[in-house]
């Protein structure tokens, strides 16, 4: 009987280690947005939708935000969303959201900058084209990390 528990208390222990967490149930997020911008509140929706226990703080100025992370001037977007220690500036996509957090980069943030048609909360576009980037904490100049295309 000992061996027995052993074989199954060794396997399941190869289960667990080989399960990946589900991020987005436990990742708590807050989105810093214009309270009459309904792209924001689409993105939102979408964050929400992905199982983020989402926080929305309406704010009229979100310069002083953007200036607390230290977003540059060329990533910003139309809302910053936070996950400590990382910021996600504009409509960066779930998939590209998730996968920071997975991975745990030393970064501090992605972005996507202005509101380009197409990216998520912005409308289906299938012409959509438009970059995300990884945007370091030293104040290098961020680098492209996906480019979304018309296929």
């Amino acid at each position: 009987m000992k061996r027995r528990q052993f074989i199954c208390s060794t396997v399941a222990g190869f289960v667990v280690a080989a399960t990946k967490p589900v991020l987005a149930s436990q990742a708590e997020m807050i989105i810093y947005k214009d309270p009459t911008c309904g792209c924001c509140h689409a993105w939102a929706e979408a964050m929400i939708d992905a199982d983020f226990a989402v926080t929305v703080r309406e704010a009229d100025d979100l310069a002083p935000i953007k200036q607390r992370y230290a977003i540059p001037v060329e990533m910003q977007g139309c809302h910053t969303a936070v996950v400590e220690p990382y910021y996600f500036e504009g409509h960066v996509p779930l998939a590209a959201v998730e996968d920071v957090l997975s991975k745990r980069p030393n970064i501090a943030g992605l972005a996507v900058p202005g509101m380009p048609s197409g990216s998520l909360g912005m409308g289906n576009d299938p012409n959509a084209s438009y970059d995300v980037y990884s945007v370091p904490k030293d104040g290098r100049t961020p680098s492209v990390i996906k480019s979304v295309r018309p296929v």
